[in-house]
């Protein structure tokens, strides 16, 4: 993965995500560890907690309400996900979203497919600084993925600050 990390045009993600709050990123993932990875899904014992969507309105398994991640008292400004299945063809929908809102002005929502498989993606987990006629202002932005219309879709996210 570091070599990916290394050859990344980090200018354009740097541009990409002072512009809209995401950037797309390189392939971080094999196909071979991005199936991998959808066989662990399966094992609960595995994962520290799982969360029921349905259960607590945040979705019911084929989307993901729009929401920011405020966990514990430091918050790291961004998160990665990376696709574990390709669109088009594992699942049709399930893109992911970001809606900004702006200050004094509507909110603006930027939508992106994460393709293919073993690709990243870098986004604004809480607020993002945007300039304003007066001067520098903070941006609350949350995420979420849109309705997936057929098929699976999987990701693997990493945050990088402590959800317990």
């Amino acid at each position: 993965m570091s070599g990916a990390v290394d050859a990344a045009d980090w200018d354009a993600v740097v541009a990409e995500l002072d512009a809209v709050g995401g950037a797309l990123l390189p392939r971080l993932l094999s196909d071979e560890r991005t199936v991998g990875l959808r066989e662990l899904y399966g094992r609960e014992e595995l994962f520290r907690s799982t969360i029921d969507m349905e259960r607590y309105r945040f979705g019911a398994g084929d989307w993901n309400a729009l929401h920011r991640d405020l966990y514990g008292d430091l918050v790291f400004p961004l998160q990665v996900v990376i696709a574990l299945n390709d669109p088009g063809v594992d699942h049709e929908g399930g893109e992911f979203l970001l809606l900004e809102q702006r200050p004094r002005a509507q909110s603006r929502g930027t939508s992106f497919t994460l393709l293919p498989s073993g690709h990243g993606f870098v986004f604004t987990t809480r607020d993002r600084p945007v300039r304003s006629a007066r001067g520098w202002s903070a941006a609350p932005v949350r995420h979420g993925v849109s309705t997936v219309r057929s098929g699976s879709r999987h990701t693997l996210a990493r945050v990088f600050h402590d959800a317990a």
